[in-house]
This record gives C-alpha cells, structure tokens and sequence, in this order.
C-alpha cells in the first residue's frame, strides 16, 4: 500500500482507521509506505506516531522538501516488497474501503486496475478541466484511461518494477503505468467530498503536470505545430501574392500597411509558441542528461536495514 502525504494533517487521523481498518480485514500481509512529501503542517509527526503505533506493518519515507505526487509514488514503489502495490491518496476522496474491489480484478489476472471515479465530488471546473485533459491526452497518445486523474490504483509486480526501470525524471506513473501493462483494466469506485482543507493542485500545477503528461508520452504536439506552421506559410504567401496582385493594378494603398503588421504580429506569435513548446521538451531532456536526484529522503522508519531506500535516488 503506497499512500503518498502532502499538509493532510486534518485527514490522517481518519484515514488511519478506516485504511487499518480495511487492510486487516483482508486476511493478506500487507504493509502501508506512506511518503512524505515535504509536508510544511504536522503530517510528519502523525505519520512517526502511526508508526510507533503499528510498527509491523508501517513505513514511513519523508522528503526534505515537496517533490510533487508522482515523486512520492515512486520512492515508494524502489521499496515496496509486494507482489500487489495499490496507490491511494490520503485526502480520503478516493475511499480506502474500495481497495478490495481493486485487488478483486488483480487476482483475476490484471496487471493495472484504474479506478475510475464514480458521481465526482469536485467542483464543476475540476470535472470539465479533467474532461478535457483526457480527451487531448486520448487524442495525442495511445493510452486509453478513462479517468487519469484518480489515484486509487492497483499494480502489479512486474509492472512496478517497469516503472521503477523506466528512470523517468518527470512522469505521471498512472498512464506510465497503463502504458506498460500487459493487462489493464478500469473499475468505477466510489469518490467522497474532500473533508478537510483544500486540494494540493492548484491550476498551476495541473497545468504542469498535463505539460509532464503531453511531452513524456509523445511528440505529437511538435507535430501539430509543425503542420500548424506549414498552414500559416501557405496562407501568408497566399496573402503576399494577393497583395502583390492589388499593387500592380490597383495601385498603393494605405491600409495594406496594417495588413502586413497583422500578419507579421500573427507570425511571431506563432513562433514564440513553437520556441516555447520546443523548449518544453529540451527542458525535460535536459533532466535527465544531467542526472541529478529526483528527490532527496531525509528519514526512514520502519524498515528494515536491508530494505531501507537511500538518502538520495537518481534517474
């Protein structure tokens, strides 16, 4: 069980009961990595107290700084040990009392289980934003997921240790994940108003991560550019040669000044989007080239010495 925190000081309490709770009525070995991801309230010390309490089956990893979801998944998965890693958020949305639907489908033989939220909770911004992110991302790449915002998610071993081997810097482990699977599958699960606080993704970080999303599966998006480019060159010397055809028979005329400025503000435009599209993806090379720590672990508890991840992980 991977369940990574950022500031959910008012959620834990509750979510330690109820996921403890479910988790021993399985009749399974488990164990619970909670992740800390640079978390600025009091996670850090319900997080060591949860685990002085249930120290057979809790491990707690703490970041020195906020590395971002997807970091603290990952941390997680270099050290889980089990044959079934299920990822659930700790804001309690995503109720941990759905996790047996998701092993259910594992145990028929699927290698990736989404969760595919059911009567969203979330505002109506949130829903429509998330429509369509999916519908750019199903158009650009091939990975099908109906919901890849919900974080309530089951993997397989094998496709863990893939992610783990794919040494990416930026990712958004859920389409990493389904990209890898031999056989994924989604289920609807139920989905809760958020209890306490606010959510932790602000519109500029969903931004950020749909740009990690977009360049880390395809180039499609240079591709779009370049046609787009390509059309816009065909138009302006179309336009050139109309104008060309107005001053031999027409004569000068004054207005075809602004027409030109229009044409050339239109232009460089166009470019300084493609510069920063570009950029966008010689930025994440650039990443990984330099290989420099995804994130730095300031503390372990509760595992074993053989076990325990190192201070510092690289791509």
């Amino acid at each position: 069980m991977v369940v990574p925190v950022f500031n959910e000081e008012e959620s834990l309490p509750l979510l330690f009961r109820r996921l403890y709770s479910v988790l021993d009525g399985l009749g399974r070995d488990y164990e619970v990595i909670f992740t800390n991801d640079g978390s600025s309230d009091g996670s850090s010390a319900l997080l060591a107290a949860q685990y002085r309490a249930r120290p057979d089956v809790t491990r707690v990893i703490e970041f020195n700084a906020n590395y971002g979801q997807h970091m603290a998944v990952m941390a997680a998965f270099e050290s889980a040990r089990g044959d079934v890693v299920v990822t659930l958020d700790a804001d309690l949305q995503n109720p941990p009392e759905e996790i047996p639907k998701l092993l259910a489908q594992t145990d028929a033989g699927h290698d990736c289980v989404g969760g595919i939220r059911a009567r969203r909770r979330d505002s109506l911004f949130r829903r429509e934003a998330s429509r369509l992110v999916n519908f750019a991302r199903a158009r650009m790449t091939n990975i099908r997921m109906t919901d890849q915002g919900c974080m309530l998610r089951a993997y397989s071993r094998a496709v863990v240790g893939a992610v783990i081997r794919s040494g990416a810097s930026n990712t958004f482990i859920p389409a990493l994940a389904c990209s890898l699977a031999r056989s994924p599958v989604e289920i609807a699960v139920a989905h809760e108003e958020r209890r306490n606080g606010r959510s932790n993704y602000s519109l500029a970080r969903l931004i950020r991560l749909n740009f990690d999303l977009v360049t880390a599966f395809t180039t499609a998006p240079l591709q779009l550019f370049t046609l787009f480019a390509m059309a816009c060159s065909a138009g302006s010397l179309l336009l050139v040669l109309v104008l060309a055809f107005r001053r031999i028979f027409l004569g000068a005329e004054a207005e075809g000044l602004f027409t030109l400025f229009g044409i050339l503000f239109f232009l460089v435009s166009v470019c300084m989007t493609g510069i920063g599209l570009i950029g966008e993806y010689v930025g994440r090379t650039y990443q990984v080239v330099r290989g420099r720590a995804r994130y730095h672990i300031s503390r372990v508890l509760g595992f074993p010495p053989e076990q325990a991840p190192a201070r510092e992980e690289k791509p």
